[in-house]
C-alpha cells in the first residue's frame, strides 16, 4: 500500500565524539527536566502503539511516511524559536557540552553556527524527501537500496535539531507555551527511532536523562514507575556530559 506523503543522495556530517582537551565546563541545571515541565503534553496517546508497523503497510512506506512527517514537524518546531537562534547567540551547534560539525560533499569539516547547521540539515532533508527517486510517491516505484541508511542519517540530524532546541532554547519554548508540543514531538520521535533501530543509542546518549523521563512516563500507566527507565542511560549520560565533545 502506498501512503500519501508531503512532499544528491548526500547527507553530510559525521559523529565520532571525543573530548577536545578543554577543561570541563560546570554542568548547568537543565530546565527541561523540571517535573512541572516534563509532564506537559498535548496528548496522552500511547505512542508505542502509534509507531508500530501496521500489518498491511510496507516497511519502507512506513519509514518514509513517518520520516517525512517528523521532518515537517521538527522544522516547524524549530521555526518557532529560530529568531532566537542566531549566529551571535548560538555560535556553534551545541547540545549541552557536545559540539556538532557539518561535513561538505568533499568530506571537509565545517565549523558553523547553530542556525547554519540547522539550515544545512533542513535543506538536505528537503531535497531527499522531495526526490521521487529516493522517497517515491507513485505506485509501483521502488525505494532505492540505500533507503534505510538515508533514513538513519536523516533521523540522526533531526535528533540534533531537537536536542539543540531543548539545550539552548527551552526558555523561549516555555515563554511561547510550546513545551507541551515539544515534549510530545520528542517522545513520539524517540519511540519511533527506537522501534526501528534508526539511530545508534550512543548518538542519543546526550539526552538520555530527558528520554528516560519522557518515554518511561509515556509507556507506563503509573506515574511513579519512571525511575527505572532505560537502566544504564542516565548514569552513562551524567558522566559523559562532564566533558566537552565534538562530533
Amino acid at each position: 500500500m502506498r501512503l500519501r506523503r508531503n512532499g544528491s543522495y548526500t547527507l553530510n556530517g559525521k559523529s565520532k565524539g571525543k573530548p577536545n582537551g578543554k577543561k570541563p565546563a560546570p554542568e548547568e541545571k537543565k530546565l527541561y527536566l523540571e517535573p512541572e515541565y516534563t509532564k506537559s503534553r498535548i496528548t496522552d496517546f500511547e505512542f508505542k502503539e502509534l509507531v508500530m508497523l501496521p500489518r498491511e503497510i510496507d516497511l519502507n512506506e512506513w519509514l518514509a511516511s513517518n520520516t517525512t512527517t517528523f521532518f515537517h514537524h521538527i522544522n516547524l518546531q524549530y521555526s518557532t524559536i529560530s529568531e532566537f537562534c542566531t549566529g551571535e547567540s548560538c555560535q556553534t551547534m551545541a547540545v549541552c557540552n557536545t559540539q556538532y560539525y557539518w561535513y561538505d560533499e568533499r568530506g571537509k569539516k565545517i565549523k558553523c553556527t547553530a542556525p547554519q547547521y540547522v539550515d544545512f540539515v533542513m535543506s538536505s532533508v528537503q531535497k531527499l524527501v522531495t526526490d521521487e527517486d529516493v522517497f517515491p510517491t507513485k505506485y509501483g516505484k521502488e525505494f532505492p537500496n540505500s533507503f534505510e541508511s538515508l533514513v538513519k542519517k536523516i533521523c540522526k540530524y533531526l535528533f540534533h535539531v531537537l536536542a539543540h532546541i531543548y539545550s539552548s532554547h527551552f526558555k523561549e519554548t516555555l515563554a511561547l507555551e510550546l513545551h507541551g508540543h515539544l515534549n510530545t514531538l520528542y517522545t513520539h520521535f524517540i519511540l519511533f527511532i527506537r522501534e526501528f533501530n534508526l539511530v545508534d543509542p550512543k548518538e542519543t546518549t546526550i539526552m538520555d536523562d530527558l528520554t528516560e523521563v519522557l518515554c518511561s512516563s509515556s509507556s507506563s500507566s503509573s506515574s511513579g514507575s519512571s525511575s527505572n527507565g532505560s537502566g544504564n542511560g542516565s548514569s552513562n549520560s551524567a558522566g559523559a556530559q562532564n566533558h566537552v565533545k565534538e562530533r
